[in-house]
């Protein structure tokens, strides 16, 4: 495993190496390479997960002094949904180092990019272990954070289901309503699929770790198309 683009663009070299190779082992690959010497990626994950939204959570607030709860948290959840982190992680080159087996690696799909959200975690995880958290904090805020402004600019953490309702209300004085259309992945961390109704017509769907950010991804999506 070569994760040396990944160190350098990430401006992070690991002191122990079992950590990274760890962080971009899925767990498919170990069903075909029962030797490989390292774990799956998953409670590397769970722990990146967690540093993550911590970090995000610190600059955010010392960003925005007086911005109030509800817009700090619709802009963190722009930040750190699956499909942001996987555009991430292609970007630091997970996706070209993860570890899959044969059926996982021919997936270019939805699956794909939830696996490469993911590893991006573990990666993250992985550091936090490595150097701790300031180390950590730095890595975040050079990969993460430069998305901000262009979620700012284009308004991406808006409401988008307040604005779908104001929106259909005014021009077809209907309310828009969501149902869940299916449940994947792991019981830890399941990706929700929404599709959102109008007049019992689907008109877009969405996905995300909660029935919430599906939600959100759903009106989005909408507001695109309407």
């Amino acid at each position: 495993m070569n994760t040396t683009a990944l160190e350098k663009i990430t401006g992070y070299k690991f002191k122990n190496k079992a950590l990274i190779q760890e962080a971009l082992t899925h767990r498919s690959y170990l069903n075909e390479n029962p030797r490989w010497p390292n774990n799956h990626n998953e409670r590397l994950e769970f722990l990146g997960d967690a540093v993550l939204e911590l970090a995000v959570t610190e600059e955010l607030y010392n960003r925005f002094p007086d911005e109030d709860e509800g817009k700090l948290t619709a802009i963190r959840a722009a930040l750190v949904n699956f499909q942001n982190l996987a555009k991430l992680g292609k970007e630091i080159g997970v996706t070209e180092t993860i570890l899959l087996s044969r059926g996982e690696a021919k997936d270019i799909g939805r699956a794909r990019e939830v696996i490469t959200a993911n590893a991006f975690e573990a990666v993250i995880g992985a550091i936090y272990l490595d150097s701790g958290y300031e180390e950590t904090r730095k890595v975040i805020n050079k990969v993460v954070m430069p998305g901000l402004d262009h979620i700012l600019k284009n308004g991406s953490y808006r409401d988008a289901k307040s604005l779908l309702q104001e929106k259909l209300q005014e021009e077809q004085k209907i309310t828009p309503n969501y149902r869940v259309l299916s449940e994947s992945g792991p019981e830890h961390k399941k990706i929700f699929k929404v599709g959102v109704y109008c007049n019992g017509d689907l008109i877009a769907t969405g996905e995300g770790y909660s029935k919430q950010e599906a939600e959100l991804e759903a009106a989005r999506k909408a507001l695109a198309v309407n």
